[in-house]
C-alpha cells in the first residue's frame, strides 16, 4: 500500500505536539541524586575471597583492561599422610576503567562470583591513570553493591550467598575455638595457682625436692 501523501509530516507534528504539552523536568544533580535502576552498570566491585585467579575474566575481556598477578603457594596436607597442594594467591587485581566499555562479560564468565556490578558512578578523575582501580579500591566498591532481589518462595539459595555464609561460619567457628582454648588455658592457670596457694611450705619444699630427685 503506497504511503498517504503528507502522513510523515503529520506524524512529525504529532510528536512535536506531544512533546510541547509534556511538563519539563530539570535534574538537580548533584544536589539531588538520581534514582538509578537496580541493575545499573556503574563500576565493578571485587569480592576477593571468591577469586581463584582462574584468569577467565582477563582472557574474555575484549578491551584487555583487567590486570591480574599471582603466585603459587604450597598448602600443607589437611590430614597426616596426605599430599601437599598448591594454590594460586592473588597479588594484584586491577581494572582500567579508562578502557572498560562496561560490557559485563567479565562478570558473566566468572565461575566463582567474584565480580559484581555496582550502581556507583561518581568516580571521575582528572588524571586518566587514576581510573585504574587496584584491588583495594575494587574491594571498597563491594560495599555499594545492592542486595539481590528477594527470592521466589521455594527457590534455591544463590551460590554466592551460600559461599559467603560458609566463609562467615568458618570464621565464627575459628573465633569460638580460639576463645575456648583461651578460656581453658586461663582455667588451667587459675587452678594451678590455687593449688600452689593451698600447699603448705613443707609440701612445696617436698615437691621441689622430688622434682630435683627426678632430674
Amino acid at each position: 500500500m503506497p504511503p498517504i501523501p503528507g502522513s510523515g509530516l503529520a506524524k512529525g507534528l504529532a510528536v512535536t505536539l506531544r512533546t510541547m504539552t509534556k511538563r519539563t523536568v530539570t535534574a538537580q544533580y548533584p544536589d539531588v541524586q538520581p534514582e538509578l535502576p537496580p541493575r545499573t552498570r556503574g563500576v565493578i566491585g571485587l569480592f576477593e575471597e571468591n577469586c581463584t585467579v582462574c584468569m577467565l575474566c582477563a582472557r574474555e575481556c575484549p578491551d584487555w583492561c583487567i590486570y591480574i598477578d599471582s603466585h603459587k603457594e604450597t598448602v600443607p596436607p589437611a590430614a597426616p599422610g596426605g599430599r601437599e597442594r598448591s594454590r594460586n594467591v592473588l597479588d594484584r587485581f586491577a581494572i582500567d576503567f579508562a578502557l572498560c566499555m562496561y560490557c559485563g562479560i567479565c562478570i558473566e564468565v566468572c565461575p566463582f562470583d567474584a565480580l559484581f556490578w555496582s550502581p556507583e558512578f561518581e568516580y571521575a578523575e582528572t588524571d586518566i591513570h587514576e581510573l585504574t582501580h587496584e584491588r583495594d579500591k575494587l574491594r571498597e566498591w563491594m560495599w555499594t553493591v545492592p542486595e539481590p532481589p528477594a527470592l521466589d518462595p521455594g527457590a534455591e539459595e544463590p551460590k554466592e550467598i551460600a559461599a559467603a555464609r560458609k566463609t562467615a561460619d568458618k570464621l565464627r567457628a575459628q573465633e569460638e575455638r580460639e576463645a575456648q582454648e583461651a578460656r581453658e588455658a586461663q582455667e588451667t592457670r587459675e587452678t594451678q595457682e590455687a593449688r600452689e596457694a593451698a600447699e603448705s611450705p613443707e609440701d612445696r619444699s617436698d615437691r621441689a625436692a622430688e622434682q630435683e630427685g627426678q632430674e
